[in-house]
């Protein structure tokens, strides 16, 4: 895993270095706005998703279909999937800021069981995604690959595993939206 954060951020140099003159003048990206432009990309989606399935629906599990087959015994309900996200995000961007985990979310990484209601869960993860937003922000390609004290990986890849962890959960909660009928934000025509 350091090889590969060690590639990209030779990669990162590369072209930083190979930029002309003129375009060096203008804004470049760098490492944090590259990571909070997938992290925006990322929150978008989840938000305008988790906004999308009607309350009354935020505890539906597929294991209540009853589907001939299936093996949805014990998966997460659509609330317990934003619920999963947030508190994911906490713990992975909490070891890139250095900021402590709250503790109300030691829950084997489900999130608050306080939180029931639609309006109290969308706020879990949109201030979840708010703290990530700090952490792209404190990145740089000189401390991208360092490890945060008492940490195993580099911040970069922190930062990145939250980042592809809420898409896993993104695709699943887009499922869980169309078994009930609804058609996700992001596949609906632009004229709706």
């Amino acid at each position: 895993m350091k090889r590969s954060l060690r590639s990209v951020a030779l990669i990162l140099l590369f072209f930083a270095s190979n930029v002309p003159h003129q375009a060096q003048s203008q804004s470049l990206p760098t490492v944090a706005s590259i990571v909070d432009r997938e992290i925006s990309r990322i929150e978008d989606l989840l938000v305008n998703v988790a906004e999308a399935m009607p309350e009354d629906k935020y505890n539906f599990s597929p294991e209540a279909l009853n589907i001939p087959g299936s093996d949805y015994k014990g998966v997460f309900s659509f609330a317990a999937q934003i619920k999963h996200v947030a508190a994911s995000n906490y713990f992975l961007f909490s070891s890139v800021t250095g900021d402590k985990v709250p503790a109300k979310l030691f829950n084997d990484g489900k999130g608050p069981d306080d939180l029931k209601t639609k309006a109290g869960i969308l706020k879990f993860l949109k201030d979840s995604f708010a703290l990530g937003h700090t952490a792209a922000s404190t990145l740089t390609v000189e401390n991208m690959l360092q490890t945060p004290a008492g940490g195993k990986s580099a911040r970069l890849h922190m930062a990145e595993f939250g980042i592809a962890e809420s898409y896993n959960h993104y695709g699943q909660m887009v499922e869980y939206l169309r078994m009930n009928g609804i058609v996700p934000p992001a596949s609906r025509k632009s004229s709706d």
